[in-house]
């Protein structure tokens, strides 16, 4: 930055003898910019992720420009500090606005500049912003070697911008529908390195050709002062659908659940299966088809079909070595279970200091939870790479029901930017397939218990039936998921292992997810903690 300037600032609207064009070299601005003025406004956002700590101060740690034809913008990286003693890095670009109409929304800071009065906004906000960024990506050249770089993917049609609007409600990213064709996904938490939904995503839609994914248009990233490419934003095709498949699942377990009425089922009746057994839809007994009906199975074929070739695609790399498939080893154990008992010892923090939150069940089981502590504890010390042939390779990192796209009898996966509670070395670590597949399957546990948590009053049974009944169903979902997902795979020789090291793979990954789960649903709400604290006790007390 430039040396302090001797101009005078006033009060709010502060007054800057300086131009927009000039700005990002003015340090009188960025004393007022950095300072309470946008701590405000960010921690106001959905996108800022340290609420539950307390910031303590904000710094610049990187600003570059985006512009095209005279329309300037800049980005800015802001290292957000906290006196828990970390930080995080979040994007945010920002306009100069003087008609008010255009800083109804993402207002930061009232200012004058030369005069001229007007309004830093958050430019995510502006249109002619969002045309820009759509306008460079469209334009970029094939070697860009410039500080903001734009990569276009030769999916990209030749066309003139036309509109742009929100995608709705998230959390994490601001995403924008350009055209009504394509989505830019501008990352609001960023980190310093390439983005794994970048990286994945135009992996698998470019090199691998996978077509069940929305497929990658172009990006938008920036060199900082270590020379380290940071994604800024991704640019993908939009995918029409009709939801995603969370919603689509509890309404078809709605059905089934209204079914046991209807048909007039005595649970205790019906017939059970292994956990990890092994159904086609023909083998899954005529009584639970009966039940829940054919149209659930056959969608949960098509859901294990897609999830085993996106691991195919993701395992047959063989010159890329961020993508080549290794073998299990000592260094990934240690890793492993280092990063397994942090987590845990965390939860275990989170239980003891929050059980007076818990009522009924969740309190009979999170007083089991942390009775059997040694026990959970020593499953996963015990992991063992010694006895595990299978291959690992990059996965999804967090995949549930949430990140999957309905679209008629189909379904696109999104999202491969990893758990958020993991560091981001960590969520480009290469794991067991078979991680997702624990996901999914705990997504179908939630999706079950969350059928019986919202409609409890419509199905004349007692909790305990319906909680019979649903574990009955989620066994014969993860068998008919099981056998599409392991056919496909061993048919494209990736190697997951024999039935022994998949049950206890998939078995440790299942108590990992679950106890992942435990964390967010003691912070968030309590009253749902029974659902993972009924996954680890039903792993605990699954017959090895």
């Amino acid at each position: 930055m430039s040396k302090t300037s001797e101009s005078k600032i006033i009060k709010s609207p502060y007054d800057f003898k300086v131009a927009w064009e000039e700005l990002l070299g003015y340090e009188d601005f960025w004393k007022i910019f950095l300072s309470d003025v946008l701590e405000k406004y960010i921690i106001g956002q959905r996108w800022y992720g340290g609420k539950s700590s307390k910031l303590k101060y904000i710094e610049l740690a990187e600003s570059f420009r985006i512009q095209q034809s005279g329309e300037i913008y800049y980005g800015l990286i802001l290292e957000v500090n906290f006196y828990e003693a970390f930080f995080q890095h979040y994007f945010l670009p920002i306009a100069f606005v003087t008609d008010e109409a255009y800083a109804e929304k993402g207002r930061i800071l009232e200012i004058s500049l030369q005069g001229k009065k007007g309004y830093i906004v958050d430019a995510v906000n502006l249109e002619a912003f969002r045309r820009v960024v759509f306008q460079r990506i469209q334009s970029a050249l094939p070697h860009d070697t410039t500080k903001v770089q734009y990569h276009r993917s030769e999916k990209l049609e030749s066309e003139p911008y036309e509109s742009s609007r929100f995608m709705g409600m998230e959390q994490s990213n601001t995403s924008i529908i350009i055209n009504e064709k394509y989505v830019i996904k501008f990352f609001r938490r960023i980190y310093a390195t390439k983005n794994p939904d970048y990286e994945l995503s135009r992996f698998l839609s470019e090199k691998r050709e996978f077509k069940n994914i929305p497929a990658y248009i172009g990006s938008m990233s920036v060199k900082d002062m270590e020379n380290i490419n940071i994604t800024i934003a991704l640019m993908q095709s939009l995918v029409e659908n009709q939801g995603d498949a969370w919603g689509y699942m509890l309404d078809e377990l709605h059905k089934v659940f209204s079914n046991l009425e209807y048909k007039k089922i005595n649970v205790d009746r019906l017939p059970s299966a292994d956990i990890f057994t092994r159904l086609g839809i023909r083998e899954v007994p005529p009584e639970i088809i009966d039940w829940a009906g054919l149209n659930i199975f056959q969608k949960l074929r098509k859901l294990g079909l897609r999830t085993a070739e996106m691991h195919v695609h993701l395992g047959a790399e063989f010159e890329d070595m961020g993508f080549t498939p290794t073998h299990y080893n000592g260094d990934y154990e240690v890793w492993l279970k280092n990063r397994m008992l942090h987590q845990f010892q965390n939860r275990l923090n989170m239980v003891e200091n929050n059980l007076h939150k818990l009522t009924g069940r969740a309190l009979e089981l999170a007083k089991e939870f942390l009775e059997r502590k040694n026990e959970i504890r020593k499953r996963f010390v015990d992991f063992d790479w010694t006895r595990l042939k299978g291959e690992r390779i990059r996965i999804h990192g967090d995949y549930h029901l949430g990140q999957v796209l309905v679209q008629n009898d189909d379904f696109y996966i999104l999202d491969f930017e990893g758990e958020p509670e993991s560091t981001i070395r960590d969520r480009k670590v290469k794991q067991p397939p078979l991680k997702d597949v624990a996901g999914m399957f705990r997504s179908f546990h939630y999706a079950i218990y969350a059928t019986i948590f919202g409609h409890e009053a419509d199905y004349p049974y007692n909790k305990e039936e319906l909680f019979k009944a649903g574990e009955l169903l989620y066994r014969y979902m993860v068998a008919v998921f099981s056998d599409t997902y392991i056919d496909y795979v061993r048919s494209k020789n990736l190697s997951i292992g024999y039935l022994g090291e998949r049950t206890y793979v998939l078995k440790y990954c299942l108590l990992e997810k679950a106890v992942y789960e435990l964390g967010y649903e003691m912070n968030s709400r309590p009253l749902w903690a029974v659902i993972p604290l009924e996954g680890i006790m039903s792993i605990l007390n699954e017959k090895h």
